[in-house]
């Protein structure tokens, strides 16, 4: 696609583009916006997929067709689109290479749903890259709402972003502290949900634990596990038996595991 030359964008010091690098860089920026920067073919057009209406659309000439088409399809739904120089992509790009367009879009928005049976719970997570895995299992499996306390690695960093693999655009995501996720859960109707926490060794096993029931499950953080005010909060704890009696699993990995056990349970 041949950028229309009055509109191109030559500059890094453009306004657009300085907004869009403290986006990149700046969760304090992100979090006063409501926005976070997507970047990228395949994860545009999961943003499009999902309906999504970027804020701004920013192209370079090196888009391939698959990209064209992409573009073409944000135009017509109205989006705001400016055709960029490559370098000045590329230095925006928080990957090695830009692949020719870039999204702002906005975070999250929608309001907690009533009458859920499946929750997730992140607690002091601070890895990105398990971040981002453990919100692309939970859109997997159909989790109805994700919660992060405070101390979370942020949801909407690049890292994460790009982790999720879209996930990002078909999740219910809310930022709480303890006091009001237990609130939520337990005023959850037609019946409380029960606040499980995910530990190394405590509690029953996960075969042994009714993973039917509406839930609340809580993944802690990598290094130190969950907080002590999660610890207050929970109703019980659950680990995942490990025969080759190793001591802990990656966090991304046991939430994956508890997770499609609650699924098996509820199809079985």
């Amino acid at each position: 696609m041949v950028p229309d030359e009055r509109a191109l964008i030559t500059s890094i010091h453009n306004p657009k583009v300085q907004n869009v690098r403290a986006l990149l860089k700046d969760r304090s920026t992100r979090a006063e916006q409501g926005l976070f920067v997507v970047e990228g073919i395949r994860l545009a057009e999961e943003a499009f997929a999902a309906g999504l209406r970027p804020h701004l659309v920013l192209y370079s000439d090196q888009l391939s067709v698959r990209g064209e088409e992409l573009l073409a399809g944000f135009q017509a739904n109205g989006c705001e689109s400016h055709a960029v120089i490559p370098d000045v992509l590329d230095r925006l790009s928080d990957t090695e290479t830009s692949q020719g367009i870039l999204l702002i879009v906005q975070q999250n928005t929608a309001p907690l749903p009533l009458g859920v049976n499946l929750v997730l719970i992140i607690d002091q997570l601070r890895d990105p890259g398990n971040m981002g895995t453990i919100l692309r299992t939970a859109a997997a499996v159909g989790v109805q709402v994700v919660f992060l306390t405070p101390g979370s690695v942020d949801p909407y960093m690049p890292k994460v972003v790009r982790a999720g693999m879209g996930a990002h655009f078909r999740l219910n995501l809310h930022q709480a502290d303890w006091p009001r996720i237990r609130q939520y859960c337990i005023e959850n109707q037609p019946a409380p949900l029960r606040i499980l926490l995910a530990d190394s060794g405590g509690g029953s096993t996960m075969w042994q634990t009714d993973l039917a029931t509406p839930l609340a499950l809580v993944v802690g953080g990598e290094a130190e596990g969950a907080s002590e005010m999660a610890r207050e909060f929970i109703d019980d704890l659950v680990h995942i038996p490990m025969p080759g009696e190793f001591e802990s699993l990656n966090a991304g990995v046991a939430a994956s595991i508890l997770l499609y056990e609650a699924i098996r349970q509820r199809h079985s």
